[in-house]
């Protein structure tokens, strides 16, 4: 088997580029195993496939505009930085780009409000990153970060809650959780009501 086995062309105008409102209108496609059908439903009609006993399990993490735009300090080199995974109070794992360009010792600036200070490498190619700043980090990230958007989302949207879910807490996510943005309170209130 090759990867090339699942290439297919994909037309961009039809890869939304917000969220469909209300969250939970988006399409749903359900295939049925016993007699190969397939129904082209909406996401509000998921309790239908649901039944009581099921356990669903959901991802409170809220997500972090963890996508940094900056410079080298040095080399005012534009860099970019996703933060991946707090490791530690200010240190964290990331990606980087251009990742040939930045290496231990380097220090990159994202603005007045906060800097990093690339201590080391990952095994995968990541950096081990110091971020300098004053305050409680997530406030600095909410007024310095972007959105992680996947790389098909070619429209950055001004309102970062379009890209959480409603039962999203605590902050620590890189990434929109995108399965579960099509969940409203209404719809988690349905399958509840059916002992889910």
């Amino acid at each position: 088997m090759k990867t090339s086995d699942f290439d297919y062309n994909l037309p961009e105008e039809l890869i939304a580029q917000t969220p469909v409102e209300p969250r939970d209108h988006s399409r749903l496609l359900v295939y049925d195993r016993a007699d190969h059908s397939i129904q082209h439903l909406h996401f509000y009609d998921l309790p239908r496939f649901l039944n009581a006993g099921d356990v669903m399990v959901i991802n409170d993490t809220r997500v972090i505009p963890a996508r940094l735009l900056g410079e080298k300090e040095e080399t005012h080199v534009p860099v970019e930085i996703l933060l991946l995974k707090r490791l530690e109070k200010d240190l964290w794992e990331a990606l980087v780009r251009p990742g040939n360009k930045i290496r231990p010792g380097h220090v990159l600036s994202f603005g007045p409000e906060l800097r990093a200070e690339v201590l080391d490498k990952t095994e995968s190619g990541g950096r081990i990153l110091r971020l300098i700043h004053e305050g409680n980090i997530y406030e600095v990230l909410d007024r310095v970060g972007r959105m992680p958007l996947p790389p098909y989302i070619k429209k950055q949207d001004n309102d970062p809650k379009r890209y959480q879910t409603v039962y999203a807490k605590d902050p620590g996510s890189a990434a929109a959780p995108t399965a579960g943005l099509h969940f409203t309170p209404e719809l988690l209130e349905r399958i509840g009501e059916k002992g889910i």
